[in-house]
């Protein structure tokens, strides 16, 4: 896996069923920039998208996911028979040039059950940046049913991702070849490997997609974010982000803050921090998540995994990585599970400790030749399904990164980084280290070395961080609240573990959030729930 900066999520809710059946039928064991300037650069945030504003949805019972957004089936109809209904919204593909080619942005929806008491639409981001909202939204099935007493539960995908113009690199036997790669070159054949194997990835995006790379930065979402604010007939955007979706929320509040409703920012990325300094916040996120995971195993009498000790537990994942590393262990069907694939496997049970007994298993049954489960965690966080089609968050999760971010790292600068990597983590080090170059080379310079979210005037922001989240780092909370403003950041603090608070399992954050979202009360700033 290439890891990119800034964090991805997954939808675990979408793909723990499966795991869950394969784990119960496996038990038996800075370089240069070649390209023209990110159009987020360009164009005032005001600028009016013609008449887009005034275009009519044509909603309607959303069909099965595309391959692009993680294929599966059609949604099924929410209880009491509310469907999930989908459409399309045009938007600028530039708003410099508000007048030109226009794009189509996927939508989804459930309508709300109040509708005497509606407060208006609820907009959905899930993270990524790659994430499709069309898919994820559903997947969640009844978790944001409390809030969809008041409101249309709405996303979308973003440009550039799922049935959004999505961004295509390469195939799905390219995918397949590039995973099981070596992520973290030892010698300098190994590193030619892998800065070959980067070129001819980026080189397969901009023959894809090379006329929309320019436009699919956060910039631009945020102002498709508002388009579909007016689109919806709401007077105020009131959102809920998770992960990445914090940050393109924090973009929005900067660019329209009198144009902010209620809004949740959930798993906070740190709008502080560059490319390099959040790929580090990374390593020491999932560092601490693996800690308590191997603290946990350690502390149990019926754990699969040698060790009294949470260090011995370490030691022995280590040991691990490195025999696959020499020797890859049989996967799925022809597949094998790598060094690379299984560092992506924990990495991805990691986001949630409700997928701790699948990591705890997946690794007592690598040990012994099978690399199955293991594997199908890598899958999840990958974006294979198991038709053996990837979806398209890995590009549109390089693409938007890169469209972001200034940051490009020459293979000399990201060697001299990578000790400071392993000391954030011995695991994960490497691997996030190498991760810095995935947009050496792109074609489109980034837009900032950090952005910009000071949001004078705006409303209350909801801020969650969670002291154990691997993928974005507690800290990040405190950071956005404070980049925010005074008055507009509002800072919850979660004692729990995972990617996200909300779905977590407190009833404290849910009462403070769907207080919040519903009745408009503004918990205290510092408020803490376990």
């Amino acid at each position: 896996m290439r890891t990119t900066p800034a964090p991805r999520a997954i939808a675990l809710a979408a793909t723990a069923t499966v795991l869950l059946s394969l784990a119960a039928c496996s038990d038996d064991g800075g370089g240069t920039d070649r390209g023209t300037p990110s159009a987020a650069s360009t164009a005032s945030p005001t600028t009016t998208p013609g008449d887009l504003s005034s275009q009519k949805l044509d909603w309607k019972r959303c069909p099965a996911p595309s391959n692009a957004q993680g294929s599966g089936t059609a949604p099924s109809p929410l209880p009491g028979g509310t469907p999930w209904e989908c459409s399309f919204m045009n938007v600028p593909l530039d708003y410099g040039d508000p007048d030109g080619r226009t794009i189509e942005l996927a939508l989804v929806r459930a309508r709300a059950t109040d509708k005497d008491r509606r407060i208006g639409s609820l907009v959905f981001n899930f993270g990524g940046p790659g994430a499709s909202g069309v898919a994820t939204l559903p997947a969640f099935g009844t978790a944001y049913d409390t809030l969809r007493g008041r409101y249309d539960l709405v996303s979308f995908d973003p440009r550039g991702v799922g049935r959004s113009e999505g961004v295509e690199c390469a195939d799905d036997a390219a995918l397949d070849a590039r995973y099981e790669m070596d992520g973290t070159p030892d010698n300098a054949k190994e590193e030619k490997a892998f800065v070959d194997d980067l070129k001819s990835y980026i080189a397969d995006c901009e023959e894809n997609s090379g006329e929309e790379l320019p436009y699919v930065g956060t910039t631009n979402a945020a102002r498709d974010m508002d388009l579909l604010r007016s689109v919806l007939g709401d007077d105020k955007l009131h959102y809920f982000g998770i992960s990445y979706g914090t940050e393109l929320g924090g973009v929005y509040a900067h660019l329209f803050p009198k144009k902010v409703g209620r809004a949740v920012l959930d798993a906070v990325v740190d709008p502080t921090e560059d490319a390099e300094q959040s790929a580090l916040g990374q390593a020491k996120g999932f560092q601490l998540a693996l800690d308590n995971f191997t603290a946990d195993c350690a502390e149990r009498e019926d754990c699969k995994l040698p060790g009294s000790r949470a260090q011995e537990v370490q030691d022995w994942i280590a040991d691990l990585l490195e025999k696959l590393e020499k020797k890859p262990v049989p996967g799925l069907g022809e597949r094998e599970l790598t060094q690379t694939q299984a560092t992506t496997g924990i990495a991805s049970a990691l986001y949630s400790k409700e997928t701790w007994p699948l990591l705890e298993q997946g690794l007592d049954e690598a040990d012994g030749k099978n690399g199955g489960l293991l594997l199908a965690l890598a899958d999840s966080l990958n974006g294979r399904t198991q038709n053996g089609h990837y979806d398209n968050s890995g590009a549109a999760n390089t693409a938007i990164n890169c469209a972001d971010s200034k940051q490009r790292f020459t293979l000399e600068q990201t060697k001299a980084a990578l000790p400071l990597f392993r000391k954030a983590s011995p695991v994960f080090g490497d691997y996030l280290g190498w991760g810095l170059m995935s947009c050496t080379g792109w074609p489109v310079s980034g837009a900032w070395d950090t952005p910009d979210v000071s949001a004078p005037g705006a409303a209350p922001v909801l801020v969650i961080g969670n002291t154990g989240d691997p993928a974005t780092p507690y800290a990040g909370a405190k950071a956005m609240a404070d980049e925010l403003g005074e008055g507009v950041g509002v800072e919850l603090t979660y004692k729990g573990e995972g990617h996200g608070a909300y779905n977590g399992g407190s009833t404290c954050v849910q009462k403070a959030v769907d207080g919040y979202l519903l009745d408009g009360k503004v918990p205290a700033s510092g408020t803490v729930c376990a």
